[in-house]
């Protein structure tokens, strides 16, 4: 064969389109491809005759130092099995080159290792074969991300949340559900809820269901479930469909909210006194027309109708408001602006220092029927209403609080009715006292 015929090995080795390097037992750089060169921003003269370890400096962050080590157990592990191995994804960050602003670049990387044996059956040298899986792993973080968000709004509000496929079948409970019930995640997903629905509501729950789902339409529907003493309580049950970006349905997100101290009052009315009635219908009325306000989770959190918002910082910055907040200050603008500048009114009531006790010391704080005078426009007379809300501190991972999240909603019909029977004769609860 001509000698312009016979294939150059090396020239083929390098120009393989696989990020390949080749390592010698005292792990020195032998060669490597074209595309290896390519992924970790080097040139084949950084790299040739020197120490793989030694020729990717740590990062500032000590993101590379931490992970070395499984680096060389797995290179360590190759040369004495004699066998492929296969690294699971790791993050170690790359240095850029100064023509490209120098720092580190951010990278997670799968690798295998695979020994090339001698005739003794010594490892001569391993060929590590990397790949770049960066842009996926970060999009696993940052799903994780959403999910662990989710999953601590849900938590934070005062109703019993959860998530079902197109069948009804429960997905996700959140944590109120475990604390009411006394039952794990695993008994209440997927048709286990039902078994704490009082038998006679099942039936009508079932029908609503039904006619609802096909259609992926809302409904709601009153029915008592038992908690963990054994004792059934009323709940407003709401369920509507999600809708994704391509407008398919996967997931119904649902609420259950206690009625029960309303219900059971509405309910005694009307057996006392059959002239209570059309009252304890404007009781009833005035109750739905509440909870239609501060109908949780609809839509999520941004289109809950309940009053929400996260202040961040020991400056008690907004950071987030729902449209049901921004709607009692209409005109005024709220976010990343400090609550003592944006509504000086909550200092001059006395909620401010609730708020700085709450960030300083992470202790929740909860409210019920608590009078607010409210300026809602310029040149308006002052109104009175009334709410039940938590302020509650949010953690970090370290345990130190890093902003308060507010939950709460108008309950000024039902304080103005509470009223109309404490005149009539009937013993109600008092308000909880304002903050001075």
């Amino acid at each position: 064969m001509p000698d312009n015929l016979k294939m150059d090995l090396h020239e083929l080795f390098v120009n393989i389109p696989e990020a390949l390097i080749v390592i010698a037992p005292d792990y020195t750089v032998l060669e490597v491809t074209n595309k290896y060169l390519t992924l970790v921003l080097r040139t084949r003269e950084q790299l040739i005759g020197k120490n793989l370890l030694e020729a990717f400096p740590d990062s500032p962050d000590d993101s590379n130092s931490k992970n070395t080590s499984l680096l060389r157990e797995s290179i360590n592990k190759t040369f004495r099995e004699k066998k492929t191995i296969y690294f699971e994804p790791l993050r170690y960050d790359i240095v850029r080159p100064e023509s490209e602003g120098g720092g580190y670049e951010t990278r997670y990387w799968e690798a295998s290792h695979t020994p090339i044996l001698n005739a003794a059956g010594e490892v001569k040298y391993l060929i590590r074969r990397t790949s770049n899986v960066t842009q996926r792993e970060l999009a696993k973080l940052a799903h994780l991300e959403t999910e662990n968000k989710f999953k601590f709004m849900t938590d934070a509000v005062p109703q019993l949340i959860h998530t079902a496929d197109t069948q009804g079948n429960v997905t996700y409970v959140n944590q109120r559900w475990l604390n009411y019930t006394g039952l794990s995640a695993e008994e209440l997903l997927g048709t286990g809820w039902r078994n704490l629905f009082h038998p006679d509501d099942l039936a009508a729950v079932q029908k609503k269901m039904d006619a609802a789902l096909p259609p992926n339409e809302e409904f709601q529907a009153e029915v008592r479930i038992r908690n963990k003493e054994g004792n059934y309580r009323w709940h407003l049950t709401k369920s509507l469909p999600l809708v994704n970006l391509s407008g398919d349905v996967k997931v119904r997100v649902g609420s259950n909210t206690d009625i029960h101290d309303t219900k059971i009052l509405v309910q005694e009315l009307l057996a006392t006194n059959e002239q209570m009635a059309q009252l304890s219908d404007q009781v009833q009325l005035a109750y739905q027309k509440a909870e239609a306000e501060r109908a949780t989770l609809e839509r999520l959190i941004m289109r809950a109708p309940g009053l929400f918002c996260i202040l961040k910082g020991s400056e008690l910055r907004f950071e987030l408001i729902n449209p049901a907040y921004q709607n009692l200050y209409p005109g005024r603008e709220l976010l990343h602006k400090m609550v003592a500048e944006a509504l000086p009114e909550i200092g001059e009531q006395g909620y401010l220092q609730v708020l700085n006790t709450v960030y300083q010391t992470g202790q929740d704080y909860v409210a019920e029927e608590v009078p607010f005078t409210l300026n809602r426009l310029p040149g308006q007379e002052p109104e009175q209403i009334y709410f039940n809300f938590t302020y509650q501190a949010i953690f970090d991972a370290a345990g130190h609080v890093t902003g308060i999240l507010g939950f709460g909603y108008d309950v000024t019909p039902q304080v103005i009715f509470k009223r109309k029977l404490k005149d009539l004769g009937y013993e109600v609860t008092s308000p909880i006292t304002p903050p001075h």
